[in-house]
């Protein structure tokens, strides 16, 4: 089992920027990627961004890419999302999840049902 929980939701301005975290426990040495996905009111789970855990490839979807940037400190089995020029249509509650297939293409990563482990998420809320 691994364990995932995030912090570093909150409400920020249009324009402004957040942090999130993820932490992991557990098995962690059985993750063999990890993402970031958004739920916003009333609509399905969407990819936003993934990273190996080992060789650090980064993927992203089209709407975040130039704004945002995931990172990883396998030291303290985190993972990170820094969110920049943040919109209002990035509200959503933002979930981490772990891979723990060895397949890391971006296909597979891009998908929720390619997780095996979920937070319990974290709210952003950009105002305009």
């Amino acid at each position: 089992q691994v364990q995932l929980v995030e912090s570093g939701g909150g409400l920020v301005e249009a324009g402004g920027s957040l942090r999130l975290s993820c932490a992991a426990s557990g098995r962690t040495f059985s993750t063999r990627a990890m993402g970031w996905f958004r739920q916003a009111p009333g609509k399905e789970r969407t990819f936003v961004a993934a990273i190996t855990w080992s060789g650090g490839s980064a993927y992203y979807t089209n709407s975040v890419k130039g704004r945002f940037t995931i990172s990883r400190d396998n030291a303290l089995n985190t993972v990170f999302l820094q969110m920049s020029s943040l919109k209002p249509e990035d509200t959503a509650v933002y979930y981490c999840a772990a891979r723990t297939s060895p397949l890391t293409t971006f296909a597979t990563i891009s998908t929720s049902d390619g997780y095996d482990y979920w937070g319990q998420g974290t709210q952003v809320t950009v105002s305009s």
